[in-house]
């Protein structure tokens, strides 16, 4: 973590899954700078007080991890408030960081920025070249629009502002609302439910025949850390586990991660989303960096840290 040691480094959306493995990763090194302020105490929809907070703390490095997150039927309930929280989040949060003198920024996106037809894996260089996936057209707009916001500071301004992109997410802190979930989430809670129930099958959305990309959320916040140590990164750049799966194998996958021993069946007339969606990764491994939790072994984790959310009744759902 060599440049970081004496940061006081701000993770905004500290109590999300993605800004609560920033925090592990940091802690886990003894850093202890670190800046995590709950939405009652920052409201990054609101541009005054994201300026007062950055102004008064002055930390050296921010990393934007907050986010309104959500599967296929929340971003198609909720297209307003999926664009306006996340533009909202990124432009008060990146604009207010200029202002308070901070020279290091790193803003998270998502892979759904590129085309719906984007050549697979999807390499960064096709941004913005076709159109983007209907279904979470909201969300990926409002992350184009951080992304190329920290791009135009870094080339007017000279600051080191940069983003990553990273695939699908999985793993401790996850939201596992029954409608509003993403795809691990939901296969995990139908799967223990079912278990518990002990109903005979599982529905699992679509044909099931789409591919998805996962990526462990500790992954994740190792591989922003390794990127806020680079001298000269890219304005964007990809992190993903280089592998994907169909949505079949996926809950095969997540069936035996719960011991469920039932049958697995398919509802044709919900949406697929994406056809593929696997991120081309070579960008960031030529730096220093690859993953190191297997799907398999992380599912089985994440399940495992479910229940224990669960029992302490401090599971999201």
């Amino acid at each position: 973590m060599s440049g970081l040691e004496n940061a006081r480094i701000l993770i905004t959306g500290s109590r999300g899954m993605v800004g609560s493995a920033l925090c592990r990763a940091l802690h886990a090194t003894g850093h202890s700078k670190v800046l995590a302020p709950t939405r009652q105490e920052l409201d990054l929809c609101n541009q005054t007080a994201v300026n007062h907070y950055l102004t008064d703390k002055r930390p050296d490095v921010v990393i934007v991890a907050a986010a309104k997150v959500g599967g296929i039927h929340a971003n198609k309930t909720y297209p307003a408030d999926f664009i306006y929280e996340n533009l909202a989040t990124a432009t008060h949060t990146i604009h207010a960081a200029y202002l308070a003198g901070v020279s290091r920024l790193l803003f998270l996106g998502s892979s759904c920025i590129y085309p719906r037809e984007a050549p697979q894996p999807m390499p960064e260089e096709c941004l913005l070249t076709s159109a983007l996936e209907p279904t979470n057209e909201p969300y990926a707009i409002a992350k184009i629009a951080g992304l190329k916001l920290c791009q135009a500071y870094r080339n007017q301004h000279g600051v080191l502002y940069h983003s990553a992109m990273p695939t699908n997410l999985y793993g401790p802190g996850d939201n596992y609302h029954p409608e509003n979930s993403h795809v691990i989430p939901g296969l995990i809670r139908r799967f223990h439910e079912a278990k518990q129930n002990g109903s005979p099958s599982v529905t699992v959305w679509g044909t099931g025949n789409v591919r998805r990309e996962f990526l462990h959320v500790d992954d994740l916040a190792q591989a922003c850390l390794h990127l806020l140590t680079l001298e000269n990164p890219a304005d964007w750049i990809n992190v993903g586990s280089g592998e994907d799966q169909t949505i079949a194998q996926l809950a095969e996958h997540v069936k035996a991660a719960v011991g469920y021993q039932g049958h697995i069946t398919f509802d044709t007339t919900k949406p697929d989303g994406t056809p593929r969606k696997l991120l081309k990764t070579e960008r960031l491994h030529a730096t220093g960096w690859t993953p190191t939790i297997p799907l398999q072994e992380g599912l089985k984790q994440t399940y495992h840290t479910f229940l224990e959310e669960t029992q302490s009744k401090l599971v999201r759902a």
